[in-house]
């Protein structure tokens, strides 16, 4: 994964990269360091990123089905 598409992602899940530290449980200076030569972003952070954007959209559509009524 590039740095503009790790940022991207930031922008898609709403996170700054702090709040994904602390999400994801890592140090922020280790999420800031990241880069495209030395410090490569590790494998697991596009699945991550991927399954938090996934969960955050389906509390949004559970929600909105709790909101309209339509379980009860």
């Amino acid at each position: 994964m590039k740095k503009d598409i790790l940022n991207e992602m930031l922008k898609s899940a709403e996170l700054s990269k702090k709040e994904f530290a602390l999400q994801a449980d890592i140090s922020y200076n280790t999420a800031n360091n990241w880069n495209d030569e030395t410090k490569p972003i590790p494998s697991w952070v596009e699945s991550w990123l991927n399954l938090y954007i996934d969960n955050q959209s389906f509390k949004k559509l559970k929600s909105a089905i709790k909101d309209s009524g339509a379980c009860e």
